[in-house]
Formats: C-alpha cells, sequence, structure tokens
C-alpha cells in the first residue's frame, strides 16, 4: 500500500503538532512548578521573618522578666534585712521588760 506525499505530509504536521502541544504542556508545568516554588520560598521566608520578630520580642520579654525579679529579690533582701533587725529590736525590748520586772519584783512592788 502505497503512502502519497499529501498524507506523509499530513501525517508530519500531526506529528509536529504533537510535539509543539507536549512542549508547550511540558512548559507549562516548569512555569508552575517554579511559580509554587517561589510561593514555597516566599512563604518560607515570610515565616522565617516571623518567627525571628517573635524570638525578638519574647527576648526582650525575658530580659524585663529578669529586671523584675532582681528589683523583687533586693527588696526580699531589704524586707528580710528589716524583719531581723525587728526581730532583735523585739529581743531587745523583751529581755529590758524582764529585767524591769526583776528590778520591780526586787523593789517590793507587783509586776504586772
Amino acid at each position: 500500500m502505497p503512502v502519497d506525499a499529501a498524507t506523509l505530509g499530513a501525517v508530519g504536521t500531526i506529528v509536529v503538532g504533537l510535539a509543539v502541544a507536549a512542549a508547550a504542556l511540558y512548559g507549562h508545568r516548569g512555569a508552575n512548578a517554579a511559580s509554587q516554588s517561589g510561593a514555597v520560598l516566599g512563604g518560607y521566608s515570610t515565616l522565617v521573618d516571623n518567627l525571628q520578630e517573635e524570638r525578638n520580642t519574647l527576648q526582650a520579654k525575658v530580659a524585663e522578666n529578669d529586671r523584675l525579679l532582681t528589683a523583687a529579690y533586693a527588696e526580699l533582701t531589704r524586707e528580710r534585712a528589716d524583719t531581723a533587725a525587728l526581730h532583735a529590736r523585739i529581743a531587745e525590748l523583751t529581755n529590758e521588760n524582764q529585767q524591769l520586772r526583776e528590778r520591780i519584783a526586787a523593789l517590793g512592788g507587783q509586776p504586772t
């Protein structure tokens, strides 16, 4: 069965058309992949920026909490020193009262 030139030309045109369509489809998929890759990288970059910003905010909060904690410990130390001084004064006054009661009793009085 002989094939004439017109049929060969038509088949050749169809084959070339299919090859061009396949190349265009492949190119379109590559463009989509590149576009998706760009979106992923852009999203990643935004995520990294957000995480760094959150980290910086948390570091500032930790520094502020450290400052407040140091101030609270200093106040606690002062209050403990004041409490110790008050306990010492209470002991002095209690001892003095005891001595005065003993003296009152020694002088014939009735200590209260």
